[in-house]
């Protein structure tokens, strides 16, 4: 066989196997399209549709007068499917449309608008995201009415994808406690504690892959709606989390802090009225970023010396006018010192006094005599106090204490003298304020408590009532000795710089060195905790403030001055706390009282309280008030289409309801009613314009 005749050979079997492969793909794709063409187009079509997640709208945070402290706001981005429109109208609109989407985003020109649209119907673009920037809820209603826009979603192809977005009216107050929660159902705070509450239970909607892996919602019928997340009531008063929140803020800025938090709480019912942490950041600005009040460990120092003191007078016969020896202010074991800050020491003391000025030679002498040889009835106190064990709050992030008992590795010889001036175990700011709430509350301990009821509109669905957790920590005996004490801090100890001519404070200061890398240092932590009116506790607080620079770094002069303030605050408004004066003056008939504008229930209610006749003309919720002779008329406030309407003389939250429904966006400024706003009553606006409110 000839070389010639051997490739011609080679060439038509190479040809055969190309036609038979050829015939096989062939006859595949037959049996593809043919006997298994259901099949694929089945898969197909589970390919380009699947049901997504739609997010449940949240539910609301309410303060405990029913402010929004967090809600959740439409936005929407914008989409369109190019295609859905007639010819007639895409043609007779685009031009217009463009125009408008390039006037209000402001990032392109119309001509690049009007090409965008006009290529993406040319090529069959069933989704194209008009702007990432998000739009509210009356812009959404002013999009409607433009050009091809106006004929819907499925005439016009205009997609209003809708997403909540988290909105504090009261910006940062109180945000750690507030709280969040992240995309993966992470996060910290009350958000965060309640979500299962606010989050509700999200839906399901149909929705199609197109190009770019881009998904575009579709309508259908068994798509599940969303249910909306339910409401919570907090315990938080707004205006004294204000109070509270300003005056650490200044306080720390003044002694260049490293961290700090406030906690105020309502004796009887232990709901916490103001909380606040702030933590100083790298640029020496402080926000709230790690809620300390609830998850800080930290030695109490000598706010612990109280407990040091119920034991003491539980346990053994001892009298606070006793005397106690403290010499130089110094005292060995086991050749660790312990030390007095006072320079020099006390000498001869009685018990009474070395707790007013803070001795801790005297705490750690007495307790090694009474208990030295049962350190574990000592530790048992601390138990009997919720002291070694997690609260059990509302708020998730709560720190376990850390309290050595004898037998433990941490134990050693110092640790009970040592404790029993607050060194050598931790616990949570809200350990300790709880503690001294129990003293102010006849002895009763009570569990704090953030969240009043979860509500589902205006119907309760779940309310918090006060938990006991001790109904009586101590003897009535020993807690008289105790209200004393801690009034005498205040009277003739460390604190008396606090000491008030009008009303009385009882409480403990604190000062602790800072435990960095196995030693103390010379930094602190300053304390205050206590309760007013000591006659008659209605509030207890706690300040902490952590690393205070400067000459001031004791409890009296740093956390103390915070604890005045808000309590001098609290007293003002709270008329309850003032003792009974005889009265001297009444009411001048003569005088009119101002009466201007509101909601008509609240207006009636007043004016009943104040014996003023009253007329209403009207069946309108929010009125205005006109005087008429010696009497009262309440007149319907005109809410003309597109003309600003007067919200003079109401309340910022009747004025918002107002001008929100008018269509206008409110910005504020000050406190209490509305003395002017930046547009007069009357005059024609766009919907969406912004308007400016003073307040005082």
């Amino acid at each position: 066989m000839n070389i010639k005749k051997s490739i011609l050979i080679r060439v038509r079997m190479a040809f055969l196997g190309v036609m038979l492969f050829a015939i096989c793909v062939a006859a595949k794709i037959g049996h593809i399209q043919v006997v298994e063409g259901e099949k694929w187009a089945k898969m197909a079509e589970e390919i380009m549709f699947d049901y997504r997640t739609v997010k449940a709208t949240r539910g609301n945070i309410y303060s405990d007068n029913g402010s929004l402290l967090a809600t959740s706001l439409p936005f929407y981005k914008v989409a369109m499917d190019p295609t859905l429109a007639k010819k007639e109208i895409f043609d007779k609109g685009v031009d217009s449309l463009a125009w408008m989407l390039s006037r209000y985003f402001k990032d392109k020109s119309r001509q690049d608008y009007k090409e965008m649209l006009i290529d993406a119907r040319a090529t069959g673009k069933q989704y194209i995201v008009l702007n990432r920037k998000q739009i509210n809820y009356q812009t959404k209603k002013e999009m409607t009415s433009w050009p091809i826009f106006r004929e819907g979603r499925y005439k016009g192809g205009v997609i209003f994808q809708k997403m909540d977005v988290r909105y504090r009216p009261f910006s940062n107050l109180s945000r750690r406690t507030i709280g969040y929660v992240n995309e993966d159902d992470k996060g910290a705070g009350l958000e965060y504690s309640f979500n299962e509450a606010l989050g509700g239970q999200n839906g399901e909607a149909l929705f199609q892959k197109i190009a770019g892996s881009t998904w575009k919602p579709v309508f259908d019928a068994n798509s599940v709606k969303a249910v909306d997340g339910m409401d919570i009531q907090t315990t938080i008063d707004i205006n004294l989390q204000d109070v509270a929140e300003t005056s650490l803020y200044r306080h720390m800025q003044r002694h260049d802090a490293d961290e700090g938090t406030v906690v105020v709480m309502e004796v009887k019912t232990g709901h916490i009225k103001a909380i606040s942490n702030l933590t100083r950041g790298n640029g020496g600005s402080y926000d709230e970023k790690f809620n300390h009040a609830v998850g800080g460990s930290l030695e109490p120092g000598s706010t612990l010396k109280l407990v040091t003191m119920m034991a003491l007078l539980e346990d053994t016969n001892i009298e606070l006018t006793d005397s106690i020896k403290t010499g130089n202010g110094t005292y060995a074991f086991y050749n660790r010192l312990v030390k007095d800050h006072h320079e020099g020491g006390y000498g001869t003391v009685s018990i009474q006094q070395s707790f007013e000025l803070s001795s801790n030679v005297a705490m750690a002498k007495l307790i090694d005599k009474h208990f030295g040889l049962k350190p574990d009835k000592f530790i048992g106190y601390l138990d009997r106090l919720k002291l070694t064990k997690p609260l059990g709050l509302q708020i998730t992030g709560e720190v376990f204490p850390k309290v050595p008992r004898p037998g433990e590795k941490a134990w050693s010889g110092i640790s009970l003298p040592w404790m029993s001036y607050g060194y050598g175990l931790e616990m949570s700011p809200l350990h300790t304020l709880t503690l001294y709430n129990a003293v102010a509350n006849d002895g009763e301990m009570i569990k704090p408590v953030f969240v009043t009821s979860v509500l589902k509109a205006d119907k309760v669905i779940k309310t918090f009532e006060t938990e006991t957790l001790n109904g009586k920590i101590c003897s009535t005996k020993t807690l008289n000795k105790l209200r004393l004490l801690l009034e005498g801090v205040v009277d003739n100890g460390t604190a008396k710089n606090l000491k008030d001519a009008h009303y009385r404070i009882a409480g403990k200061t604190g000062t602790a060195q800072i435990l960095e890398d196995g030693r103390y240092t010379k930094k602190y932590i300053t304390s205050f905790v206590g309760y007013f009116p000591a006659h008659a506790p209605k509030y207890s607080a706690i300040v902490v403030v952590k690393n205070p620079k400067g000459w001031q770094q004791y409890g009296n002069n740093v956390a103390g001055p915070v604890f005045k303030e808000i309590a001098d605050n609290i007293y003002a408004r709270d008329l309850n706390l003032h003792t009974a004066m005889e009265k001297k003056t009444v009411l001048d008939p003569t005088v009119f009282p101002v009466i201007r504008a509101g909601r008509q229930e609240d207006l009636v209610l007043l004016t009943n309280e104040l014996g003023v006749s009253t007329h209403s003309a009207t069946e309108e919720e929010y009125v205005k008030a006109v005087k008429t002779g010696g009497s009262v008329t309440l007149k319907k406030i005109e809410i003309i289409r597109g003309l600003v309407p007067d919200v003079s003389g109401m309340t910022f939250r009747d004025a918002l309801y107002v001008l929100e429904k008018a269509g206008l966006r409110v910005v504020y400024h000050g406190k209490g009613r509305v003395s002017e706003q930046s547009i007069s009553p009357g005059v024609r606006f766009s919907k969406g314009s912004t308007i400016y409110v003073k307040l005082s």
